[in-house]
C-alpha cells in the first residue's frame, strides 16, 4: 500500500537498535525497550502553506532523521511499522 502524507507530514520507518540487553546483560523485552529515535523518510507531503506561501519540505525520502520521541503516530500497514510526523518534529538528518 502506497501513502502519500497531507502538507507538513513526512511517513517514516523506525529503524530498530539490534541490542536488546541492558547494561548488566540482561534481556529487554521489547515492551520496556526505549522507542526507538532514528527512522528513515519513506515518503515526504507537498509543504504546508504559511500566510499564503507555501513552506518548502527540507527532508527527502531514504534520509536518515532523527525524531520526536512523543509526536508521532504510529500505524502498522502491510506487516511494517509506520510513523506518521510534522516535519517541525524532525530533530536532525544523520548522514
Amino acid at each position: 500500500m502506497k501513502i502519500k502524507p497531507l502538507f507538513d507530514r513526512v511517513v517514516i520507518k523506525p529503524i530498530k537498535d539490534k541490542s536488546s540487553k541492558s547494561v548488566a546483560g540482561l534481556v529487554l523485552p521489547e515492551s520496556v525497550q526505549e522507542r526507538p529515535l532514528l527512522a528513515e523518510v519513506i515518503e515526504v507531503g507537498p509543504g504546508n502553506e504559511v500566510d499564503g506561501k507555501l513552506s518548502s519540505m527540507v527532508v527527502k525520502p531514504k534520509q536518515k532523521v532523527l525524531y520526536s520521541k512523543y509526536a508521532s503516530v504510529s500505524y502498522k500497514i502491510d506487516d511494517e511499522e509506520i510513523v506518521i510526523i510534522r516535519q517541525t518534529d524532525i530533530l536532525a538528518i544523520v548522514d
